[in-house]
C-alpha cells in the first residue's frame, strides 16, 4: 500500500489550492450536482481532486 503524507509547507500550500478550487467551483456556472460532486472529490482526495479539477473541472 502506498502511504503518502503531506505535511508542513506543502500541506499548507495544498490546503490553499483546495480552498481556491472550491471557491472557483462554487462560483462556476456548473449545475448544483456537478458543483457538489467536485467539492466532495476535492475534500476526499485533496491532491488528486485538485489535479483532476485543474484538468476537467468547470471552467466558468
Amino acid at each position: 500500500m502506498i502511504d503518502i503524507q503531506i505535511t508542513g509547507f506543502f500541506g499548507l500550500l495544498l490546503l490553499i489550492l483546495d480552498i481556491y478550487a472550491i471557491i472557483k467551483t462554487v462560483q462556476s456556472s456548473a449545475g448544483t450536482l456537478g458543483k457538489v460532486l467536485w467539492i466532495v472529490l476535492i475534500l476526499l482526495l485533496p491532491l488528486l481532486g485538485f489535479i483532476l479539477w485543474l484538468l476537467f473541472g468547470p471552467k466558468r
